[in-house]
């Protein structure tokens, strides 16, 4: 029987790194690195492929300190829209707040379609999307924290499974099958809108004052 490797030795997802990364940057707010050294160890977060890879990064950081996870109430329940998106020669797009129900059918045939989860409320702790793309492209952006599994497949065409991975406690669990042929589903980890400007903000802030210094 074949031994499950050391964790060490794993591979990390996107949300990991991201998550690392918010470590580095804290850190740099409160005068542990440089913006040289943060520069350096974000390069090498990105870089990282294992835990192993990651563990040198924050060795001589102390740890975070735990952050709650978002209240359930805030994030699930509400009356969804239509169960099922088209774009026949044309295109879609859904973001912002809006309610992702418990299952979803998204279609795009030589169109496109963008279904943005980040601010979204979920119908259901767990919701399963259907995105079909046959000569078209679409596009789904899930939040950092959310479980995610990626089932579909690509014919001729591309399905990203690079979101894949474990969440958070209290976080949505996300499960998105489907294919693509002759075109492309793209799926993506990605901070809301808001949380990116807060770190480009953040990492602005931090080279400001190493330049003070």
């Amino acid at each position: 029987m074949t031994n499950l490797p050391e964790r060490r030795e794993m591979r990390i997802s996107d949300a990991e790194r991201d998550q690392v990364a918010a470590i580095l940057r804290e850190a740099a707010g409160e005068g542990r690195l440089d913006f040289e050294e943060l520069d350096q160890r974000l390069t090498a977060v990105y870089a990282a492929k294992t835990y192993g890879d990651l563990e040198p990064v924050t060795r001589d950081l102390p740890e975070p300190a735990t952050r709650p996870a978002a209240p359930r109430g805030d994030r699930f329940g509400g009356t969804p829209g239509s169960r099922v998106l088209l774009g026949i020669m044309s295109g879609f797009q859904r973001k912002g707040a809006w309610v992702v129900p418990e299952e979803l059918t998204a279609v795009a045939f030589w169109g496109g379609g963008q279904l943005d989860l980040r601010e979204a409320r979920f119908a259901a702790p767990q919701v399963t999307i259907r995105a079909f793309a046959v000569m078209g492209g679409m596009e789904i952006l899930v939040p950092e924290d959310a479980e995610v599994h990626v089932n579909g497949i690509g014919i001729m065409g591309g399905f990203d499974h690079r979101a894949s991975g474990v969440g958070a406690p209290g976080a949505p669990k996300i499960i998105i099958t489907g294919f693509a042929f002759w075109g492309g589903v793209g799926v993506q980890r990605r901070a809301t809108d808001a949380e990116l400007r807060r770190r480009k903000l953040e990492d602005r802030e931090a080279g400001r004052r190493h330049l003070e210094d």
